[in-house]
């Protein structure tokens, strides 16, 4: 596709694109949202800077993606409950989600994908890694490809590298989930994404407990090879985001990883979850 209405400029050989000559304080054309979503499908993470947008230009741009839904595990701000703050507070040693995941992969039909917007950012640090799970997948042996096209994977918010991560902000109430509440799903280990019809490896560290019919002990081994095979550097790029810089990632296809090295300094982030679909 060439793009006739934005600016689309690729940030590394794996996934991810900065696009310009967008102002999403305005509403865009129906010509511009289809370029996006082009965009969208084809880079998987889209990053948009200098966005200083109002929680109601942020859901507005929201909805010409698809349709927020809500955080399971959080409370949204006072009067946008579809808008989740990500905040991780000077004194605060663990960040949120911090570890290679996708999200709520604990949801029977998880978001087809996020966005998340910077309304605070430390001096230095705090960047976000995004990794291409079509190329995790297409990666691995012939071999390994055909066990794994077989198999499901039980994914459940109790995983305690998961729970670790939202422990203080439950803590601070406002979940609308009891701290203990556990949701599970399985979903296949490699699924089709529905726009593009590529398969991809849908297996991550944060949620993914085992396969379905073995134990944890039996699954271990293999996951865990996943698990660093599918965020090996080149199928990654790295965001540095600056106040106003507005991400859209597909939480299909890609995984996501917030570097925990900025302690002693607040950062303020703005998340919508977008869409549900069930893996197939």
């Amino acid at each position: 596709m060439e793009y006739r209405h934005i600016g689309v400029a690729p940030v590394a050989g794996a996934l991810g694109a900065e696009i310009a000559g967008v102002d999403l304080r305005q509403r865009v054309s129906d010509a511009v949202i289809a370029e996006i979503r082009h965009a969208w499908l084809q880079y998987l993470v889209l990053f948009f800077r200098d966005q200083p947008l109002t929680s109601d230009q942020y859901l507005a741009f929201a909805r010409r993606i698809a349709e927020p839904v809500e955080y399971p595990m959080l409370k949204g701000l006072d009067g946008y409950p579809l808008i989740v703050p990500v905040i991780k507070l000077p004194q605060e040693r663990v960040n949120f989600g911090g570890l290679w995941h996708s999200d709520t992969a604990y949801l029977e039909t998880p978001p087809i994908g996020a966005m998340l917007l910077a309304r605070e950012v430390p001096p230095v640090g705090g960047d976000t890694l995004f990794a291409n799970m079509y190329l995790a997948y297409e990666s691995l042996s012939d071999g390994l490809r055909r066990i794994l096209d077989g198999l499901h994977a039980v994914n459940s918010s109790a995983k305690a590298d998961v729970t670790k991560t939202r422990e203080d902000r439950l803590a601070e109430g406002g979940a609308k989930l009891a701290a203990d509440a556990v949701l599970n799903a399985v979903h296949p280990v490699v699924r089709t994404h529905p726009e593009t019809g590529r398969k991809l490896l849908y297996v991550n560290g944060g949620h993914t407990v085992c396969f379905e019919n073995m134990t944890e002990g039996e699954s271990t081994p293999l996951l865990h090879y996943l698990f660093a095979h599918l965020c090996r550097p080149e199928f990654t790029c790295r965001l540095r985001w600056q106040p106003g810089t507005l991400a859209l990632w597909d939480n299909r296809c890609s995984q996501h990883n917030p570097i925990n090295d900025y302690h002693g300094h607040k950062r303020v982030m703005h998340r919508i979850s977008l869409g549900a679909d069930r893996p197939v």
